[in-house]
């Protein structure tokens, strides 16, 4: 990553199931010192609520700023607003098929649409399951335009000891896609084996 671009991420939330995964992004990220830049769907608002109990005030008080889902007006609208790029956590099968195809209906997929035409990182944490071929290709269309999919499956070598610590490792693996060491991470070969010895 270029050392000039300052340290801004856009986290977009959608509708999808994982609405955990989005809060402890923006947690760690406010403790890293990453600006963030928030914009949460209509369905995102509402599946954060249902499976947390979260409102979406409480939410984006975790983020530095925030934008309502329909202001394409919002710098993160501009390729001319320099980030890292973006997370989409968790991305939904509509909102992976708006970026796949580039028709966006609001702002996150706007954005998103913005960071792959500046070529800047765009990750997708989808988060459905079972997957049918139109899942699929829709998958591999945003990937062949520079997207990466990155679904948040838990990594077992890690040896978690809760469903806290299982986010927490899918979180920060996210997290070293835009060179953000989240010191929670632990590492094969590296922490873990300590932890053998």
């Amino acid at each position: 990553m270029n050392d000039a671009v300052p340290k801004k991420l856009i986290v977009g939330v959608s509708g999808a199931s994982g609405a955990v995964y989005a809060i402890r992004m923006l947690e760690l990220l406010r403790d890293m010192g990453v600006e963030t830049h928030l914009v949460v769907s209509k369905p995102g608002r509402l599946t954060v609520n249902y499976e947390t109990g979260m409102d979406y005030a409480a939410l984006a008080a975790l983020a530095t700023h925030h934008y309502g889902a329909q202001d394409v007006g919002a710098p993160i609208s501009s390729g001319s607003f320099r980030t890292l790029g973006m997370i989409v956590v968790p991305c939904s099968m509509r909102t992976l098929s708006e970026v796949a195809t580039g028709v966006t209906s609001g702002l996150l997929t706007r954005a998103a649409d913005v960071v792959l035409k500046e070529r800047r990182r765009l990750v997708l944490m989808v988060r459905e399951t079972p997957l049918h071929t139109g899942h699929l290709r829709s998958m591999t269309a945003a990937s062949e335009i520079g997207a990466i999919i990155y679904p948040p499956v838990p990594a077992f070598y890690s040896e978690p000891k809760s469903l806290e610590e299982m986010v927490d490792q899918t979180v920060a693996r996210a997290l070293d896609l835009f060179d953000l060491d989240a010191p929670i991470t632990k590492r094969w070969g590296e922490d873990l084996e300590k932890g053998r010895r």
